[in-house]
């Protein structure tokens, strides 16, 4: 079976991807992280955080209101 996925959160950080992935996760949404980073220019892309595209709107409304995401990067 295919699921659709969608992009619920972006940083430059991998740092900052892998809390929203773990915030995501203990909240029973599975989520996983794509790197977009550029491999010869790693100042150039960003790390995506994926959701299925059920959850997105709940996925956003978790992720808006984290406090240790509303930090600026």
């Amino acid at each position: 079976m295919e699921e659709n996925w969608a992009k619920a959160y972006q940083s430059g950080q991998a740092i900052r991807a892998e809390i929203a992935r773990e915030i995501l996760d203990q909240n029973g949404i599975g989520a996983v992280i794509v790197n977009k980073q550029d491999s010869n220019y790693p100042i150039f892309g960003n790390f995506e955080v994926h959701v299925p595209a059920a959850d997105l709107a709940t996925a956003q409304t978790i992720l808006t209101n984290e406090e240790a995401l509303k930090q600026p990067e």
